[in-house]
């Protein structure tokens, strides 16, 4: 995954620690047992209310939204979908939402809708894209002068201009129209900055930092559970079910990661591996990102025990071993035996032969019928191994490669690749074989998430300073190949996470329909990138910058 770690900065420096054998070393973990022995805030008995309180609210819904049917407007409809979206509770209503977002396509490019009325308009474009349903971007004509630039009329109306900033950024390549909406909207909205009531300031300095298609849902949720209440025409039953379901999702939440801190902590001091990152806390936070909701609770366990795997792999190749080690390292993984330990170095052994066991333990985890995953799971795996050793063999022998040959291999070391196919091992009936294929062939969506992964990566590690032991970045490799400066570089690599971004909206509104549940995990893992690599930090290796957010998710939390 590589790692920014090189003290270059004040920041950085005041984040390195260093170790016994004058290597430099990550910072220690910044929470301790905090999650092993910190309680959850509801008892079983008061949970049981909740969620039976929970189901009746659900049910009262679903019959409410049944009624209403097709006489919803289509401005009523595209509300009610955003609107569960963000609260977070849509799961609940899948099959309602299907069927809204039906009745909404059928329209003519606004038909049904305020000509006038660009929030509505740009928030059917975007709900549309998000679920995969193409939408022409000429929607937004009708909101130009004369000129064909967007009416300044619209620089006032700070609900509109944020809508059109967020549908802006579902643009494919190409749609240069939507580049021009993003421009028109966030110029007026930074504008309006410190000018805005709230719950709009709130929204528009979201939206500025990351774009609503871009933020984990969590996240959006954890914010407007609390800001719902403050729009007018805000629906209380909805805002009750949003608030018990919340608290319940976090409950489960910090049940899980109690089992997981207490799992890495036996196996983080059974491989005893000091050099590596001791990262479990900001790992959950990460697979929470991907998938937060209850029904998912398997996914999330066995997603992050394996980026934990993956993440001591990844620093065992990228800061610690000699270029002989990672060579038998990697022959040992292609291997996939635990008999292979023994032609380990010592300090390998332990590591190797827990991962050989976890993945065992995965495997039994799963239903007869599901068993098979786990292959395509240690195939990726072992994808990642080789690519880290082509990185460490860069590092060891001074080899410059061009920016192309960099990409080629850093993508599939940025280990997206691999998570896009792991996140898959316990995510229910979605997870076909059609879909593992899909994620291990490292096309569209897969390939597209990880160029986002290694060029956000890079972007940090200029930034913040990359360890000695570290492959040039791309960033490095473009400004040496094109003769330009560090800045220039990085604005340059920028443009490219931007352009896969687009990449992956486009492969999202073209792919077979049966693949795009798949396709919206790996977006979402992409989404967590926005969080963790934002403003060039890096939020996994510097976990301080996390811990606010952290914090206020699954502690603190809105006051609800």
């Amino acid at each position: 995954m590589g790692a920014a770690t090189e003290a270059m900065s004040p920041a950085a420096v005041n984040s390195m620690v260093i170790g016994a054998a004058g290597l430099t070393a990550f910072e220690p973990c910044a929470w301790g047992d905090f999650f092993i022995n910190y309680a959850p805030p509801f008892s079983q008995e008061s949970e049981e209310r909740m969620r039976e309180r929970a189901c009746q609210l659900k049910a009262e819904l679903r019959r409410r939204m049944s009624d209403a049917g097709e006489a919803m407007s289509v401005a009523g409809t595209v509300t009610m979908v955003d609107t569960l979206e963000r609260l977070g509770v849509d799961c609940h209503f899948r099959d309602e939402i299907a069927a809204a977002l039906r009745r909404v396509v059928v329209i003519d490019d606004g038909e049904s809708l305020d000509d006038g009325d660009l929030r509505l308009v740009a928030l059917r474009f975007r709900l549309l894209r998000q679920h995969g349903i193409w939408v022409p971007a000429d929607v937004f004509d009708r909101f130009r002068d004369e000129t064909g630039s967007f009416s300044e009329s619209l620089s006032s109306d700070p609900g509109s201009l944020l809508s059109l900033y967020n549908a802006a950024h579902m643009a494919t390549p190409g749609e240069q129209s939507l580049d021009e909406a993003i421009s028109f909207s966030r110029s007026h909205l930074e504008s309006m900055r410190g000018k805005l009531a709230s719950p709009m300031a709130e929204q528009v300095s979201r939206a500025l930092d990351i774009p609503l298609p871009r933020l984990p849902k969590r996240i959006e949720t954890m914010h407007y559970v609390v800001e719902y209440e403050k729009e007018d025409g805000h629906d209380p039953m909805v805002l009750e079910l949003a608030r018990l379901d919340f608290n319940l999702v976090r409950s489960l939440h910090l049940k899980e990661l109690r089992d997981l801190s207490l799992w890495w902590k036996e196996l983080y001091g059974n491989v005893n591996l000091s050099y590596a990152r001791d990262r479990l806390v900001e790992n959950y936070f990460w697979t929470c990102g991907v998938f937060h909701e209850e029904d998912y609770s398997r996914a999330r366990m066995l997603f992050a025990k394996t980026f934990g795997l993956l993440s001591l792999m990844d620093d065992t190749y990228d800061v610690y071993a000699t270029l002989e080690d990672c060579h038998v390292l990697n022959e040992a993984i292609q291997r996939w035996d635990e008999s292979a330990a023994s032609t380990l170095p010592e300090y390998m052994r332990m590591f190797y032969i827990n991962l050989v066991r976890n993945f065992q333990g995965f495997e039994d985890s799963l239903q007869p019928h599901e068993k098979y995953r786990v292959s395509y799971a240690k195939k990726a795996f072992k994808l990642s191994s080789k690519y880290y050793l082509d990185e460490a063999r860069w590092s060891s022998e001074n080899y410059a490669p061009s920016f192309k040959e960099h990409v080629e291999v850093s993508v599939m070391s940025s280990g997206f690749p691999t998570l896009a196919v792991v996140l898959l091992m316990g995510a229910g009936d979605l997870a076909t074989k059609e879909a593992f294929d899909w994620a291990i062939d490292v096309r569209d969506v897969v390939s597209a998430s990880g160029e986002v992964a290694r060029f956000l990566n890079d972007i940090a590690s200029y930034k913040k300073g990359r360890n000695k032991k570290d492959a040039a970045s791309s960033v490095e490799c473009y400004a040496k190949e094109r003769g330009v400066s560090g800045e220039e570089a990085a604005a340059a690599i920028a443009g490219m996470a931007e352009h896969a971004w687009r990449t992956i909206n486009g492969s999202c509104v073209e792919m077979d329909a049966a693949l795009l549940p798949a396709a919206k995990l790996v977006v979402n893992l992409t989404k967590t990138l926005e969080v963790i690599y934002l403003g060039g930090r890096d939020a996994y290796t510097f976990a301080g910058d996390l811990k606010d957010l952290v914090v206020s998710l699954f502690v603190d939390g809105p006051a609800i």
